[in-house]
């Protein structure tokens, strides 16, 4: 093994030393079929060809508490339950008027839809071209919609 693996296995010896508290010592072994090995473990080096990849000292040391969150400085504006409150009424408010203008745009785009509805020119004897003309009308009566529905979804929310 060479690269990644012995990475690993420097990996899991550190690991194995910090439990032990000792030296990590890494052997590249090769056996009498002439395959590599690498190993941490001092019985493996056993009656095959050694010799020492990476030798070193690890220090455990204990891992520190997270420090206690520090307070606000002195006169740091801190938001209050009315501040909290004011702040909603005035979200819902202007979700409010967005949806009330929406709700008048969806009227406007579905009164335009049906007026072309309502047109038919000469030549436009294939329903194809009918439904192409259309399309665009009632994408946008789509796009009103999906907003409606957007907005009485994000009141709806706003309380929960």
């Amino acid at each position: 093994m060479a690269g990644p693996g012995l990475v690993a296995l420097a990996m899991a010896g550190a690991a194995f030393a910090q439990q032990q508290g000792d030296v990590v010592t890494i052997w590249s072994c090769k056996d009498k079929d002439g395959r590599t090995h690498v190993t941490n473990l001092k019985e493996d080096t056993v009656g095959k060809e050694c010799r020492i990849v990476q030798q070193q000292r690890v220090n455990v040391v204990p891992s520190q508490k997270p420090a206690a969150k520090a307070p606000s400085p002195p006169g740091f504006p801190k938001e209050t339950v009315s501040d909290r409150l004011a702040a909603r009424e005035k979200q819902r408010q202007t979700l409010e008027r967005e949806l009330a203008q929406e709700q008048e745009m969806l009227a406007e785009a579905q009164r335009r839809l049906a007026e072309q509805e309502s047109i038919r020119s000469g030549d436009e004897r294939n329903y194809a071209k009918v439904l192409e003309r259309l399309q665009p009308y009632r994408d946008t009566v789509d796009v009103h919609k999906k907003n409606v529905e957007a907005l009485k979804r994000e009141l709806a929310n706003l309380y929960r």
